[in-house]
């Protein structure tokens, strides 16, 4: 389910919110590839399955950027800001890769409100968002994403 603001001035008061969970995205070997193609990252722990499985994860995994892009599936998902001209991808302060995501494996993203402050024309909002592995212990990735929501 959306969590859904009706205006960017919402945002001001929710600070702290959970806004919830994305649905689950297969990582298959396809999407894996796809990623190395368009970032010309084909470093064999990511598109040589052979290799992979004697390597220390056991498979293929997912690009630690790709688990990161995923985010920007994630996060129309989860939340929604109604009452603006524009919505930006701001930027990030921070990102980190815990864990793995394995060939094969299921992850989604939750989201939690963590900053929101008044800016020129709108409101800025820092959302930090989990990446998790369906099944796993740890993260896949955790971002705080900086998003603008101009009035």
């Amino acid at each position: 389910m959306t969590t859904v603001f009706a205006s960017p001035d919402d945002l001001l008061a929710a600070v702290g919110t959970e806004l919830g969970s994305s649905d689950w995205v297969a990582i298959e070997q396809d999407r894996i590839d796809g990623f190395a193609d368009a970032t010309d990252d084909h470093q064999w722990i990511h598109v040589d399955p052979e290799a992979a499985a004697a390597g220390p994860f056991g498979s293929t995994i997912a690009h630690g950027y790709l688990t990161l892009a995923l985010t920007n599936r994630f996060l129309p998902q989860i939340v929604r800001v109604d009452g603006v001209s524009m919505g930006i991808n701001y930027g990030v302060n921070k990102v980190r890769f815990p864990q793995p995501v394995p060939v094969g494996s299921r992850v989604r993203g939750h989201a939690t409100l963590t900053h929101a402050e008044e800016i020129d024309g709108g409101v800025q909002a820092v959302i930090t968002m989990t990446v998790e592995i369906e099944g796993g212990t740890k993260p896949a990735c955790i971002v705080e994403s900086v998003s603008r929501f101009l009035r």
